[in-house]
């Protein structure tokens, strides 16, 4: 026996061979009852409002038709529909018709990408330039390192003879006043005998006035002034021996103490860095 069987609720009403109807997803009905009536003809071209299946089982009555409403669930529409953009108001004038051959405007279509080409390599590479530079000078000491960089000495509080120390980029910085005798001792010296080959005239700018750093070239120690077998620096941690020109004459170190940049405003004025 066939039993008929509805979805939902919607097709209720139209369903006039039901005895009794139950609000389940898959409403189970009693036999469907067939009635005789006139015949109707369809019309096979047109599209029916629903559509039977006989696909399923009743739980009581064995097969069951499901109905369903014959509708389209979408629609689809072919690429030719879609207006494809005219951009002819963007194009060369030369180059809009598709009939004439592109080859006739090559070169003023070529002079100006070249001249686009060039415009952007020269504006890429001053924004690199740009880019660089202001890379290179934020790693660059600030206006205050630079003032401290700097030290200016009043050469008229260092008697003649004496030594002075001072404190230079976090360095001991000596400034001695040589006597005429220092002056001729240390011109005097042959400096094929030296370790560290340097003549004095190439270690001063004025004779009067040896200025270095006061760090020992052996291991970094600070020498002491007028002190030593030479009468100018002694480094008392391994016995390096430095003349009153700085050049090393005996012991472990090196080579000679170091001689920092230095100018002259005036005769009574050194400025060091």
């Amino acid at each position: 026996m066939m039993s008929l069987t509805a979805r939902s609720g919607a097709f209720s009403p139209y369903m006039q061979a039901t005895a009794f109807a139950v609000a389940t997803p898959l409403k189970a009905l009693v036999p469907g009852v067939v009635l005789k009536g006139e015949k109707i003809l369809l019309d096979p071209k047109k599209k029916l409002l629903c559509r039977e299946s006989l696909s399923g089982q009743s739980p009581k009555t064995g097969p069951a038709v499901t109905v369903s409403i014959n509708g389209c669930a979408g629609v689809r529409f072919a690429h030719t529909d879609i207006r494809i953009p005219d951009f002819s108001d963007y194009r060369r004038p030369e180059v809009v018709d598709p009939t004439k051959s592109s080859q006739g405007s090559s070169e003023s279509r070529k002079a100006f990408s070249y001249l686009l080409t060039g415009a952007t390599t020269v504006v890429s590479v001053y924004a690199a330039k740009t880019i660089v530079t202001q890379f290179v000078s934020s790693m660059s000491a600030s206006a205050d390192v630079l003032a401290l960089s700097k030290i200016e000495i009043k050469l008229t509080d260092i008697p003649e003879g004496k030594n002075m120390t001072f404190k230079w980029r976090g360095k001991p910085l000596f400034v001695r006043h040589r006597t005429e005798k220092e002056i001729a001792t240390e011109s005097s010296v042959n400096i094929g005998e030296l370790r560290d080959p340097q003549h004095d005239k190439d270690r001063v700018i004025n004779p009067k006035w040896v200025i270095v750093l006061g760090v020992c070239t052996h291991l970094g120690c600070v020498p002491i002034a007028n002190a030593g077998d030479f009468g100018g620096y002694y480094c008392p941690c391994h016995g390096s021996h430095y003349d009153a020109s700085g050049r090393i004459r005996k012991g472990p170190a090196p080579l000679n103490l170091e001689v920092p940049y230095y100018e002259f405003p005036d005769d009574d004025t050194v400025v060091v860095g």
